[in-house]
């Protein structure tokens, strides 16, 4: 029996009235439910924690970029009013791309953790499952 059955069985209508329906279930012809049901999987999770990680890299190697890109310029430049405003430029970029390294560092970890929770809920849940069918063998035998 699926799990699907199995939830109907234990949760579904007597007198053909409303019932809870898993979100992976495919709901019935007429009832109104719209497209796939929902489904998990820790993939995404991982992959986005993946990215969060490459974008925290690559955000750290531009800002350290930055100040050797900018060496030399209020020596050559001295004078020029133009060159505070350069500094100043360079002062902010370096700020913002640092809060972004910094921000991307705390999803990486927390999407990791997301992951971990929900692959662990998944396996508890299909654990749980298994008692259930588990139960149904053994009513079988009586």
């Amino acid at each position: 029996m699926s799990y699907s059955e199995r939830w109907q069985e234990l949760f579904g209508p007597t007198d053909g009235g409303p019932a809870m329906r898993l979100a992976s279930a495919a709901p019935d012809p007429g009832t109104g439910g719209g497209g796939p049901g929902l489904k998990h999987s820790n993939g995404p999770w991982t992959s986005a924690s993946g990215t969060a990680g490459e974008l925290r890299t690559s955000t750290e190697t531009s800002r350290a970029a930055l100040g050797p890109g900018h060496e030399g310029i209020e020596t050559g430049a001295a004078g020029l009013s133009s060159v505070a405003a350069l500094k100043g430029v360079l002062t902010s970029w370096e700020e913002r791309l640092q809060s972004v390294r910094d921000e991307c560092e705390q999803l990486k970890g927390t999407l990791l953790t997301v992951a971990k929770e929900m692959g662990e809920t998944d396996a508890a849940i299909k654990t749980s499952f298994k008692g259930v069918d588990g139960a149904d063998k053994a009513d079988e035998k009586r």
